[in-house]
């Protein structure tokens, strides 16, 4: 079986990893490199494993969610597919299995809340990896006076908690904002599809999706 730790040392994904997040750099956008995509694997494989997944599904849960970005490689816009052919592509001249590919492709072509929507447990739980991570060390930007909404909510978040009751069956997102900063309504107002995105993909693995912010639960 092809492992996470393979992936994680395939030059040619590192490769597309580097290159996306240059890109992105480049129009401003915040950071989705090795930062984000461990933090995502790691929640990926971590929802999958609590919940009760097999060892081989945890796995596929977490390469799908390190390789989840790198279709930014090649532009922001429609990153979901094409990060998700360039994963089939890669995965299959690694020799991992044509069903083990076909349920990487599904998740991350699905994990952009514009177009995409839980299809499979891998698919959902991805999600709710990736739209939990909001933090101000995501931002780019270095200099506040120029922050559009989106940096100066992700600047906002101190602190990001995602944690994974199985015996309740639930799955809450802890923040902490510092409104000094900006208002909670402004994470609403540049994250509610998210919001909703994640309440799905909850419900798709039978579990309920709850948000605080500063110690107040919002859903």
């Amino acid at each position: 079986m092809i492992t996470f730790e393979d992936v994680k040392q395939n030059e040619e994904v590192q490769s597309l990893i580097n290159a996306a997040q240059e890109q992105l750099y480049a129009i401003g956008y915040t950071e989705h490199s090795n930062r984000h995509i461990n933090i995502v694997a790691e929640r990926c494989g971590k929802i999958l494993q609590v919940l009760g997944y097999d060892e081989h599904t945890v796995e596929l849960g977490k390469i799908a969610g390190y390789l989840h970005d790198i279709g930014n490689a090649i532009n922001r816009h429609d990153h979901a597919h094409s990060g998700a052919i360039l994963a089939y592509q890669i995965l299959k001249e690694m020799g991992m299995s044509a069903e083990d590919r076909a349920q990487i492709l599904m998740a991350i072509g699905n994990h952009d809340e514009e177009t995409g929507t839980a299809v499979s447990n891998i698919s959902a739980a991805l999600i709710l990896a990736d739209k939990s991570d909001v933090h101000r060390s995501r931002v780019t930007n270095t200099n506040m006076a120029t922050f559009d909404i989106h940096d100066r909510v992700n600047y906002a978040v101190t602190d990001a908690k995602l944690e994974v009751n199985a015996q309740n069956r639930k799955i809450t997102l802890k923040l902490n904002i510092d409104t000094e900063i900006c208002p909670v309504l402004n994470y609403f107002q540049i994250f509610m599809d998210r919001t909703m995105m994640s309440k799905y993909a909850a419900k798709f693995l039978n579990i309920w999706f709850e948000l605080v912010i500063n110690d107040t639960k919002l859903l």
